[in-house]
């Protein structure tokens, strides 16, 4: 089964960079603002956002 979504700890691991770094980057407008659960209000991030953050950070 093909996962959907990711959280922010399994996002920041893929970027190479820490979670707080993560939140950092998106509260200076660095990255987008990151789609939220309705369920539980935690960030969660598709296979496209993690491919757009990694053009930000210039990791194709």
């Amino acid at each position: 089964m093909k996962r959907t979504f990711y959280n922010s700890q399994e996002v920041a691991q893929i970027l190479g960079i820490s979670k707080q770094t993560l939140y950092r980057y998106e509260k200076k407008k660095i990255f987008p603002k990151a789609k939220r659960n309705p369920i539980n209000n935690r960030r969660e991030y598709a296979v496209d956002d993690i491919g757009r953050l990694k053009k930000i950070l210039g990791r194709s």
